[in-house]
């Protein structure tokens, strides 16, 4: 019963660092898309296998690049505050512009310029149902 315990509890850890997590959206920077509250689901491993440490941005192994309409969560280049943004374009060398939905209430890259592939935590796959949405 105890190695059960362990195992799950090891199995759910490794689940939520590097495949899947959920956050709960802030801000109307996404609006209507995203509104305030809802919670989303992030694939993790949407590109590839990343050090799941936050301050250390590195891929262990990636196998996918953000494409222009992406939905992504990731580290704002100078702040390193967690947002959601859309992939506006990606760039030579790696790196993606992001832009909120709601132009006039959105902090993105239009302020701290591009963002490096390498700040990105994941994909957004969805809503949950019940947020608000």
């Amino acid at each position: 019963m105890g190695k059960t315990i362990i195992l799950a509890f090891i199995v759910t850890l490794m689940v939520k660092l590097f495949f899947f997590d959920f956050i709960i959206a802030e801000g109307t920077s996404m609006t209507p898309a995203i509104k305030p509250g809802a919670i989303l689901i992030v694939f993790k491993a949407y590109y590839g296998i990343r050090v799941p440490w936050p301050g250390y941005h590195r891929y262990v192994y990636q196998w996918g690049i953000p494409q222009t309409g992406d939905i992504l969560v990731f580290y704002t280049p100078n702040a390193f505050e967690i947002v959601v943004k859309r992939c506006g374009e990606v760039l030579p060398g790696g790196s993606f512009y992001a832009l909120g939905d709601n132009d006039a209430q959105s902090y993105d890259s239009r302020m701290y310029g591009p963002v490096p592939k390498e700040n990105i935590i994941g994909k957004v796959l969805g809503k949950t149902v019940g947020s608000n949405q």
